[in-house]
C-alpha cells in the first residue's frame, strides 16, 4: 500500500487511530515508510486530507477514536481501560499525552485533567479539539524529566506507553518527577516487546524486570509497589502515605 492508497481509503466516517495505526505499521515493517518520521508523517498527511479541511479530517478522528476506545473495539481500548481503573482522586496528570486520548477519557469520566507534552504541534492539537468536543483540560508543553507542575499538585500522574521513548539514564528522572507532583498515586504502563518498535519511537525493550528495577528505590522509601502484566507491564506506586508521614519529601526523592 502507498499513501496515494491511504488517501483514497480512509474518509471521515472511517479515520481513527484504532483503523490508522495497524495498517502504518505494517507499511513499516515492510519498508514503505522511514522511521517514526515517516510514520508520523503519513499519518498526519491521511488525517489532514480525509476532508475538506485540516481541522474537520482531526475532528473526525477524534470523535472517531474516542468512540472505538469507548466500545472497546481496539486493542487500546483495554490499556486504557485499565489505566482508567487505576485512577485514584478527582484530578489526573497525562504525561506524554500525544494525541491526549486517554486525557479526554478521564475528562469525559468526570476528573479534573491537564496533560503534558514535549511536542508543541500535539498540545495545541489537544487544545484545539478539546474545546471543539466540550471536553475542557488544560494542556501544556513538558518535558517528563522536568515537569513544570507544583509538588504534590495533582492526586494521581500518569506515564502510560511514554517510558520506552527515553533513554535508560531517563527514566528513573521521569518517575521522579512524577512522584513529586502526586499527591495520591504514579501509574506507569509500558509495552513488552522483542524489539523496540522504531516506527513509533521506541528506544528500548522492556520486561518486568525493568519494573521491578523502577520500583526498588521507592520501595525502600516506604512507598507501595505493584507490578504486573496486562497487554504488557504496569507498575503502579501509591506515594501518598509516605510523603504524609514524612519519609520522603517532594524535593529529597530516591535517586
Amino acid at each position: 500500500m502507498t499513501i496515494a492508497d491511504l488517501h483514497r481509503t480512509f474518509t471521515l466516517d472511517s479515520v481513527s487511530d484504532g483503523a490508522l495505526v495497524p495498517v502504518l505499521s505494517a507499511m513499516a515493517a515492510a519498508g514503505d515508510l522511514d522511521g517514526k518520521r515517516g510514520f508520523e508523517e503519513a499519518m498526519v498527511h491521511v488525517i489532514e486530507t480525509c476532508g475538506d479541511s485540516p481541522a474537520d479530517g482531526w475532528h473526525a478522528f477524534y470523535v472517531n477514536s474516542l468512540a472505538e476506545l469507548r466500545a472497546g473495539t481496539v486493542d487500546f481500548a483495554r490499556i486504557h481501560r485499565q489505566a482508567l481503573s487505576l485512577l485514584s482522586g478527582s484530578s489526573v496528570l497525562e504525561v506524554g499525552s500525544c494525541f491526549g486520548l486517554f486525557a479526554l477519557q478521564c475528562v469525559q469520566d468526570g476528573h479534573v485533567v491537564d496533560a503534558c507534552d514535549i511536542c508543541p504541534g500535539a498540545v495545541e492539537r489537544l487544545a484545539d479539539e478539546s474545546l471543539r468536543l466540550g471536553l475542557p483540560l488544560t494542556p501544556r508543553i513538558g518535558d517528563a524529566r522536568a515537569l513544570p507542575y507544583p509538588d504534590r499538585s495533582v492526586d494521581t500522574v500518569t506515564l502510560i506507553h511514554l517510558l520506552e521513548h527515553l533513554e535508560p539514564g531517563d527514566v528513573a528522572m521521569a518517575i521522579t518527577e512524577a512522584v513529586r507532583v502526586a499527591r495520591r498515586r504514579v501509574v506507569i504502563a509500558v509495552p513488552f516487546e522483542d524489539e523496540p518498535s522504531e516506527h513509533f519511537g521506541h528506544l528500548v525493550s522492556l520486561s518486568e524486570e525493568d519494573l521491578l528495577t523502577w520500583a526498588a528505590p521507592w520501595v525502600r522509601c516506604g512507598v507501595r509497589a505493584t507490578v504486573f502484566t496486562d497487554c504488557g507491564g504496569w507498575l503502579v506506586l501509591d506515594v501518598a502515605p509516605c510523603f504524609e508521614s514524612g519519609q520522603i519529601k517532594p524535593r529529597l526523592l530516591a535517586t
